[in-house]
């Protein structure tokens, strides 16, 4: 071979072999997709349909300012009966549930030893006792995880009442409203505890002794209860 075919024949390999090298040369490297999780969303607790249950309570804070009206003369600021004392309740209701707010009636009843009595003057005691109380609330709630609900309510109350001076007694039934906050825990599906605080205004209710003799009741308070709900 001569020396111009083998310069030929070297240069041909060079080119094939740079080419050969520009084929298989730097791969740009290739970032892998982000992977993408899905937001963990936690289970919403059953919280609708039909309940029932009973609380133990102490009711206190009120300020009933005892003034007597005899012969058209009104002798104001004579003492001043602070109703408490502890209290026994049964109630049933309802809820409805839309994602985490729950709703509804609730009906109730309670009744105990709430009452006070003061001495307005030498041998003459006034007493103010609260026999039971009938209520009808709507409670709102919204449920905080699966087995935590925290609510509001707002209702009317009715109280039956007695109010003694002397040895008057007048028993009489006062109309008012309540509202109140509360918690409520799931032990199991049917089963919860719950703790709640409600303030029950009455207003004022003339009670009338007879022969000229009569006061202004004011036996608002407030109660706290704790209790159990039993679900169906």
């Amino acid at each position: 071979m001569s020396f111009t075919k083998f310069l030929s024949a070297s240069s041909l390999a060079i080119v094939a072999m740079s080419g050969a090298a520009f084929a298989g040369g730097y791969v740009a490297p290739v970032e892998p997709a982000p992977i993408i999780e899905a937001p963990v969303v936690l289970p919403v607790a059953d919280w609708a349909g039909g309940y029932a249950g009973g609380s133990l309570g102490y009711s206190f804070g009120a300020d009933d300012e005892i003034g007597i009206r005899d012969g058209g003369v009104m002798y104001p600021a004579l003492g001043d009966v602070e109703v408490s004392g502890v209290t026994a309740g049964l109630h049933a209701g309802y809820r409805w549930q839309r994602d985490n707010w729950v709703f509804g009636p609730e009906l109730w009843v309670e009744g105990g030893s709430v009452d006070d009595t003061a001495t307005i003057a030498e041998g003459v005691d006034v007493t103010s006792e609260v026999n039971y109380l009938v209520g009808l609330q709507l409670k709102t709630g919204y449920v905080v995880n699966p087995q935590t609900l925290v609510y509001g309510t707002v209702g009317y109350v009715r109280g039956d009442f007695d109010y003694s001076i002397g040895d008057q007694t007048e028993g009489y039934t006062a109309d008012g409203y309540s509202l109140g906050l509360g918690v409520e825990r799931k032990i199991r599906d049917n089963l919860a505890v719950f703790a709640e605080w409600q303030y029950r205004n009455f207003g004022k209710e003339n009670v009338d002794f007879g022969d000229g003799l009569s006061t202004n009741a004011t036996p608002e308070h407030h109660n706290v209860k704790v209790g159990v709900n039993f679900s169906f």
